[in-house]
Protein backbone atom coordinates (compact mmCIF):
# COMPACT_ATOMS: atom_id res chain seq x y z
CA UNK A 1 0.00 0.00 0.00
CA UNK A 2 0.82 3.05 -0.95
CA UNK A 3 1.15 6.79 1.41
CA UNK A 4 -0.23 8.85 -1.75
CA UNK A 5 -3.63 9.13 -1.92
CA UNK A 6 -5.41 7.69 -4.66
CA UNK A 7 -7.80 10.22 -5.58
CA UNK A 8 -4.87 13.06 -6.82
CA UNK A 9 -2.54 10.48 -8.83
CA UNK A 10 -6.04 9.40 -10.80
CA UNK A 11 -6.43 12.90 -11.34
CA UNK A 12 -2.83 13.33 -12.48
CA UNK A 13 -3.73 10.56 -15.27
CA UNK A 14 -7.11 11.47 -16.09
CA UNK A 15 -4.79 15.21 -16.81
CA UNK A 16 -2.33 13.24 -19.10
CA UNK A 17 -5.02 12.17 -20.80
CA UNK A 18 -6.31 8.74 -19.85
CA UNK A 19 -10.37 8.73 -20.05
CA UNK A 20 -10.60 5.98 -17.08
CA UNK A 21 -7.70 4.93 -14.51
CA UNK A 22 -8.58 1.40 -12.60
CA UNK A 23 -7.70 1.37 -9.15
CA UNK A 24 -4.72 -0.75 -9.44
CA UNK A 25 -3.30 1.30 -12.66
CA UNK A 26 -3.64 4.03 -10.07
CA UNK A 27 -1.97 1.60 -7.10
CA UNK A 28 1.28 1.05 -9.54
CA UNK A 29 1.50 4.80 -10.56
CA UNK A 30 1.63 5.88 -6.71
CA UNK A 31 3.65 3.10 -6.09
CA UNK A 32 6.27 4.62 -8.74
CA UNK A 33 6.05 8.02 -7.81
CA UNK A 34 6.66 7.54 -4.10
CA UNK A 35 9.91 5.61 -5.57
CA UNK A 36 11.26 7.91 -7.79
CA UNK A 37 10.54 10.80 -5.09
CA UNK A 38 12.08 8.51 -2.46
CA UNK A 39 15.25 8.30 -4.76
CA UNK A 40 15.09 12.25 -5.39
CA UNK A 41 14.51 12.89 -1.39
CA UNK A 42 17.53 10.85 -0.73
CA UNK A 43 19.35 13.00 -3.22
CA UNK A 44 18.26 16.14 -2.09
CA UNK A 45 19.56 15.67 1.36
CA UNK A 46 22.75 14.49 0.39
CA UNK A 47 23.41 17.57 -1.09
CA UNK A 48 21.75 19.69 1.76
CA UNK A 49 24.43 17.20 3.54
CA UNK A 50 27.39 17.90 1.44
CA UNK A 51 27.07 21.61 2.18
CA UNK A 52 27.15 21.36 5.49
CA UNK A 53 23.30 21.82 6.05
CA UNK A 54 20.74 19.81 7.31
CA UNK A 55 17.80 21.58 5.82
CA UNK A 56 17.03 20.29 2.20
CA UNK A 57 16.84 24.26 -0.05
CA UNK A 58 14.88 24.17 -3.12
CA UNK A 59 18.56 24.67 -5.21
CA UNK A 60 19.16 21.25 -3.48
CA UNK A 61 16.14 19.98 -5.53
CA UNK A 62 16.90 21.78 -8.81
CA UNK A 63 19.91 20.33 -8.84
CA UNK A 64 19.03 16.54 -7.91
CA UNK A 65 16.70 17.50 -10.54
CA UNK A 66 18.98 18.61 -13.38
CA UNK A 67 21.78 15.50 -11.92
CA UNK A 68 18.73 13.13 -13.45
CA UNK A 69 15.39 12.83 -11.19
Amino acid sequence: MTELPLAPVERILKKAGAARVSRKAAEEFASVIEEIASELAAECAALAKHAGRKTVLVSDVKLAKKKGF
